[in-house]
């Protein structure tokens, strides 16, 4: 997640149902044999889809979600505690995912991210010291957007860069955009984690969300994507940029009697270290 950037999990919650596919999907991938005593979830949020569904799938595990953002800590504190169901518990942590390093005993059999690791450039670079935590057998799997190159994002990195906007958004400063590029594809993260000893399964998907109600994408994007840049701008602008950004995201996305259809591409990734 962003470092400099403050989360609103009632937005991202806005579209909940479309955001937890992907990690439903992903999840049907992990190995579920043996099952996992220690869960790290990184990049956790508000823990409303992720965790809970790891507690509801592992019910004796111990899971810990990590995040840097005190927002979506808070709103994850419901969570926490003991398993309804079983012998596990959820505990958070605030803590940067770049600096995670597991407690001495507390090495998790599964580390797992959803939508995360694009707020982090070069994570790639993180991976031998991620999976040097996993015990023999231990599994690491994330899914992360793919979009990068999607109206949604080029329009609003033209937009950020237009001489009005240019002096308060523009550039990479404060997590905006990322020096390259913000995620690999799927054979050059499998490249990686083979690389490392991993048994590696790589893939993508874009799907096609059905989105409904005024300037749907718009809301999409104001849950993540444009966090960065609706902190850093005076919230005096803000509505100015929406306006803008809106009638952008209209034209590209136009608007169809069975709803607005954004095409979402994601990556991922369940590596088993050997």
């Amino acid at each position: 997640m962003p470092t400099k950037s403050e989360w609103d999990p009632d937005q991202y919650r806005r579209h909940a149902d479309d955001r937890a596919r992907p990690f439903h999907d992903l999840l049907a991938r992990v190995p579920d044999t043996p099952p996992p005593a220690r869960v790290t979830d990184l990049g956790c949020g508000a823990a409303h889809t992720t965790t809970a569904l790891l507690l509801r799938r592992w019910p004796d595990a111990h899971i810990t979600g990590v995040d840097n953002s005190p927002e979506m800590l808070r709103a994850a504190e419901p969570h926490a505690g003991p398993s309804p169901t079983g012998r596990g518990r959820l505990s958070l942590r605030l803590a940067d995912i770049t600096e995670w390093r597991p407690e001495p005993g507390e090495e998790p059999d599964l580390l797992i991210s959803n939508a995360a690791l694009h707020w982090v450039p070069g994570h790639a670079h993180l991976f031998p010291r991620w999976i040097d935590a996993l015990p023999p057998g231990g599994v690491f799997a994330f899914q992360v957007p793919g979009n990068f190159s999607a109206p949604s994002h080029t329009l609003l990195n033209e937009l950020r860069e237009s001489p009005r906007w240019r002096d308060e958004v523009g550039g990479t400063a404060g997590g905006l955009a990322p020096d390259g590029p913000a995620v690999l594809d799927p054979a050059g993260y499998l490249e990686v984690l083979a690389s490392l000893g991993c048994t590696v399964d790589a893939w993508e998907t874009t799907y096609l969300h059905v989105l409904r109600g005024e300037d749907p994408v718009l809301d999409w994007v104001r849950g993540t994507t444009l966090r960065p840049v609706l902190t850093r701008l005076a919230p005096e602008r803000h509505a100015e940029f929406l306006a803008e950004y809106g009638a952008l995201l209209r034209q590209a996305y136009p608007a169809t009697p069975h709803g607005t259809v954004l095409p979402f591409r994601r990556i991922f990734v369940v590596a088993r270290k050997a």
